[in-house]
């Protein structure tokens, strides 16, 4: 357990806190390209900021406090033009890198008005990667953008989701060293929706060995269960805390990125290799697009997919939940781990040193390896007679088990591109 001083340490994230400090030194994705491209200025919040998100008529990003430094409008309901974001309240223009670049009323009565203007809006860089546009909130000099190796493999079908979760990020991020959660979140729980679990034999084989190691990006969790051993890829290769508040489990990554000290955007970037009669397959657009979290008829949360299911989980804990009161116990290695290292990121950067997993060579972020399970699946792919018979590709081939909510122009995409129709699901079969 942690005391409440260590609780808030690790929990607010906003300017001048802790950890809001260590998260300010990575990137974080915060929006999709594609979102850009339909709604050209969206208002975020990250880390306990208000900010506006905006892609100029020339293309360029740019992410600004969100009231303008004029009269404190909302800019947000600002628009677009060539240069920059132009306030709807008296016209004042702001470009990417927050400066004002046109003030129309002033201009006109004192045409010296513009070079004397030094109004300067807070900004933040913006970088598209990835289907995904990531913004780095922290000191210059900005780090490495990483560029992940998945992020380049060829003949998939790529999508990433969005959620705004009722919690804060780290009881979200702690799910992502939890092995044990997931013979019960998912498995057992999702037999029990189903109404299968009648006897002792229906439950899902259970865990019998963890181990946890670190590397440059994170650690890795490995375990074993009753239905496998120890040359198992779960053991041999295992899955990806990513560091600080990612996870890669092989095929996807997600990311929980604090909107405050009580919110989370959950973000998910899934890559479905097609069958290879759908080969070639080139992605030209990432789709993108917000899951529901609550059931509009009952307003209980949704349990029908994976991540969904995490959702009850970690809002059940409350907004903060409240550490001094756990029970750790021997499934609960990896907590300790990752907090552990979330205190010694905290001295690194009040030291004036980088945290773990920052990347500052340019020539070590080319294409960077993780750890997968299913490597050489996604780059070699199989025919659509064994993939249909594969006993888990088979599975993410007809359904996106993830999120709920997958938009009907979403599942055309993904069935042009594998040639594979989408089948209704009522509750993961895992």
């Amino acid at each position: 357990m942690l005391s409440p001083e260590k609780n808030r340490q690790l929990t607010q994230v906003g300017p001048g806190m802790p950890m809001g400090e260590v998260l300010r030194r990575h990137w974080h994705p915060i929006a999709g390209v594609d979102a850009l491209d339909r709604q050209p200025v969206q208002a975020v919040r990250l880390m306990g900021e208000d900010l506006v998100l905006f892609k100029t008529q020339e293309g360029e990003y740019g992410l600004t406090e969100r009231h303008c430094a004029h009269r404190s409008a909302d800019l947000s309901y600002g628009y677009v033009e060539a240069r920059g974001l132009r306030c709807n309240y008296h016209g004042w223009q702001f470009d990417v890198e927050g400066r004002c670049i046109q003030q129309p009323f002033e201009e006109a009565v004192n045409p010296q008005a513009r070079a004397q203007c030094k109004v300067r809006l807070k900004a933040y860089p913006v970088k598209a990667k990835a289907g995904l546009l990531w913004a780095y909130l922290g000191p210059a000099p900005a780090p490495e953008l990483p560029d992940w190796e998945p992020f380049h493999w060829e003949n998939g079908f790529v999508q990433a989701v969005f959620a705004e979760i009722p919690c804060n990020w780290l009881q979200t991020q702690e799910n992502a060293i939890d092995p044990v959660h997931f013979e019960w979140m998912h498995a057992n729980w999702s037999r029990q929706l189903r109404g299968q679990l009648q006897t002792p034999a229906d439950y899902a084989p259970t865990h019998l060995k963890l181990a946890f190691e670190e590397f440059e990006h994170g650690f890795l969790y490995k375990r074993v269960s009753e239905d496998t051993n120890e040359q198992h890829p779960l053991w041999t290769i295992g899955r990806v805390c990513l560091w600080p508040n990612g996870f890669f489990l092989g095929d996807h990554f997600e990311w929980r990125v604090p909107i405050d000290d009580e919110n989370t955007l959950s973000v998910t970037w899934a890559f479905l290799r097609v069958p290879r009669e759908a080969e070639p397959c080139v992605q030209t657009s990432i789709p993108t697009w917000t899951s529901p979290i609550k059931d509009e008829r009952t307003g209980r949360w949704i349990t029908s997919h994976v991540i969904n299911q995490d959702i009850v989980a970690w809002v059940g804990q409350g907004r903060v939940t409240d550490r001094s009161r756990e029970n750790l116990g021997a499934s609960d290695r990896g907590i300790a781990l990752l907090r552990r290292q979330l205190f010694d990121d905290i001295e690194a950067v009040q030291a004036g040193r980088d945290p773990k997993g920052v990347l500052r060579d340019p020539a070590q972020n080319q294409r960077v390896f993780l750890p997968s399970d299913a490597r050489d699946f996604f780059l070699n792919g199989l025919p659509l007679a064994d993939y249909q018979r594969h006993p888990k590709w088979a599975r993410l081939l007809q359904h996106f088990i993830f999120h709920a909510g997958q938009p009907e122009w979403v599942q055309a995409t993904h069935e042009a591109a594998t040639g594979v129709k989408i089948q209704p699901i009522d509750v993961i079969d895992l």
